[in-house]
């Protein structure tokens, strides 16, 4: 396989039941980040003096996207941070079958940035809460 080019992924909100749209204009999407918790089941019976593990929860973790910033434009940004309760977001992968993880997050970082030399940025960054959902765009609207 020669890979997939990742220009056109795409991080969106869910303003209302069944309509999302675009969080502002991304440069770089990275996550959820997901994480499994391994827990110590080692016993003074463990064979060979080793230790032994079994799985725990997993943690969602985190998705984090780098947007280009207008501050004029991007109070709705900003508000993200204000709501306490988990909202549905999601992403959408260029792929031929447009390929989608939908998840519930809560903002919990926002970092503007302005360089001397380069343009207006802002990362943001999204704690994923419960399981993603992998789907296809299509059976989704």
């Amino acid at each position: 396989m020669a890979g997939i080019n990742g220009f056109g992924t795409a991080f969106q909100h869910q303003t209302t039941p069944g309509t999302f749209v675009t969080v502002a204009e991304s440069t770089s999407i990275s996550g959820p980040g997901l994480s499994k918790e391994a827990l110590d089941a080692t016993s003074h019976q463990s064979p060979d003096a080793h230790m032994e593990f079994v799985g725990g929860l997993i943690d969602p973790g985190e998705v984090s996207v780098d947007v280009r910033y207008d501050p004029s434009l991007h109070d709705d940004l900003i508000a993200h941070m204000a709501v306490d309760q988990p909202e549905p977001y999601r992403i959408i992968w260029p792929t031929a079958e447009q390929t989608t993880w939908t998840f519930d997050a809560i903002m919990t970082g926002f970092e503007p940035e302005g360089p001397y030399d380069d343009l207006l940025t802002a990362s943001l960054t999204f704690k994923v809460s419960g399981k993603p959902v992998l789907g296809v765009l299509d059976d989704e609207e």
